[in-house]
């Protein structure tokens, strides 16, 4: 067995490990009591109601946000760069789609985004690994 053999096999073991972390994690974490859990798999929490538009699958929207693994590690922040984030809606990854369409201007939700509505198999970065669970605190500010 060559190394980049042992280099995927040891990549494919943390990619199951991270989607049964996950599952277990979205499992317990449906069970509480302020958490909404919807048939696509995100769970959201409502931190802070706003009265504001609400944005469509093709706005522009901006946001301060703060993403987290499911064991607490930061791996974004635009509230640490102390900059918000302005992105068309439709180029991101499905929960963000998907949540943030329920949220008016003004509202700071917690999503619990699942490995499918996320980035799936893939590792995008030192920190998220493929089948990374993701946490994000977003705070919805405008949309155009």
């Amino acid at each position: 067995m060559g190394i980049a053999d042992i280099l995927f096999q040891k990549n494919q073991e943390k990619a199951t490990a991270n989607l049964k972390a996950g599952e277990e994690f979205l499992a317990e974490n449906a069970k509480k009591e302020n958490v909404i859990a919807l048939e696509s798999g995100l769970q959201y929490e409502v931190l802070k109601e706003g009265d504001g538009a609400k944005p469509t699958v093709t706005s522009n929207v901006t946001c301060h946000y703060h993403g987290t693994l499911i064991n607490g590690t930061i791996f974004d922040s635009s509230v640490q760069r102390g900059q918000p984030a302005t992105f068309p809606l439709n180029r991101v990854i499905k929960g963000w789609t998907e949540g943030l369409q329920l949220m008016n201007v003004g509202s700071k939700f917690r999503f619990y985004i699942p490995s499918h509505l996320a980035y799936g198999n893939r590792a995008v970065s030192a920190e998220i690994g493929a089948n990374s669970t993701l946490i994000f605190d977003v705070e919805l500010l405008g949309v155009s």
